[in-house]
Parts: structure tokens; sequence; C-alpha cells
């Protein structure tokens, strides 16, 4: 059961400036397998002061939201709690091949118990044991390093860009 309000279809579109000539955009279904088989995203987010944060994280594209998790004193929660706005990447830091996505939205504290069982168990699935999470009575993950935040990110925007033989920028937009 989706847990927000946004289309199983977005709005799709291509940016002829950045894509091969007679290129079509990559169909939505495209950057869900990739968002749903990569292990390893980079998240954006602006620190108080106006400075960006960038750092390398798991992550678990389950029900139409990217999830993530961090502990409440690290940068990315302190960080969040001023500014929930985030870019999440993923994809591969070769030139000419592969395929790469940005997700744009804003993170969101998952703290109902049924849903963050039900990450946990995503998450050991997905990472292995080394990634057994405990669901706590506050609403977050105890983890082997002490208690993880999680937090839900739907996507407002979407950008794929596609490398190789051609070359594209789509742009998916939710809501």
């Amino acid at each position: 059961m989706p847990h927000h309000n946004h289309p199983d279809t977005p709005h799709t579109s291509i940016d002829p400036r950045y894509s091969s000539p007679g290129a079509g955009p990559t169909p939505w279904a495209a950057a869900e397998r990739l968002l749903t088989g990569a292990e390893l995203f980079w998240i954006s987010t602006v620190r108080p002061d106006g400075r960006p944060h960038v750092t390398p994280l798991l992550a678990l594209w389950q029900d139409g939201a990217l999830h993530f998790t961090s502990g409440d004193r690290e940068r990315k929660s302190l960080n969040l709690a001023e500014n929930p706005e985030v870019a999440l990447t993923t994809g591969t830091n070769a030139w000419a091949a592969g395929f790469d996505v940005v997700v744009e939205g804003r993170a969101a504290r998952v703290t109902d118990s049924e849903r963050l069982h039900a990450l946990a168990k995503a998450w050991e699935e997905k990472y292995g044991p080394a990634w057994h999470f405990e669901v706590r009575a506050d609403g977050a993950f105890q983890g082997q390093e002490g208690p993880s935040l999680v937090y839900a990110v739907p996507p407002r925007t979407v950008f794929g860009f596609g490398k190789g033989e051609e070359f594209t920028q789509t742009r998916w937009r939710f809501g």
C-alpha cells in the first residue's frame, strides 16, 4: 500500500539540449529498476549555515520513496532538522556508459512501527545481516551503532541521465 500521494506514473519529459538528436525519454520503470537495485547513494543536505553536505549512504526504494537512516546526532539528521530538502543520487562514475539518477524531495521521518518493521526486513534482505535493525518503541531503528532515525523521500522531481551510444536527460515530475 503506498504511503504517499504520488501517482504511479509521473509526468515524463526529455530535455533535447542535453540529449542525443532524436532520443526519447527513458521510461520511469527503468529508473525505478535502478533505484531498487542500486546499493550506494549519495545524499546532499544543507547545513544550517547554508553550506552543502554530501555523503554516501545505503538506501531502499520502496512504496514510491527512497528510505535511508541516520543517527540522531549525525550531520545529516542535524541538517534535516533545519531543512528537509534533499537530493539523492546514484549511478556510475563513467562518462560514456551507464545511467545516473537524481531524486529531489523532502525527507520526512518514518516512525510508524508497522512501516519500520517492513523497512527493517527489506534492509536486511537487500544488504545482508550486517544491516539488521530492531525497531525501537520510540520510532527509530536500533543498529550496531545505536539508534538510527529512518527517513522517507517521496520524489518531487527525478532526473535520469543516460550515457553511451545515446545520451539522454529525462525528467519525471510527481504530484
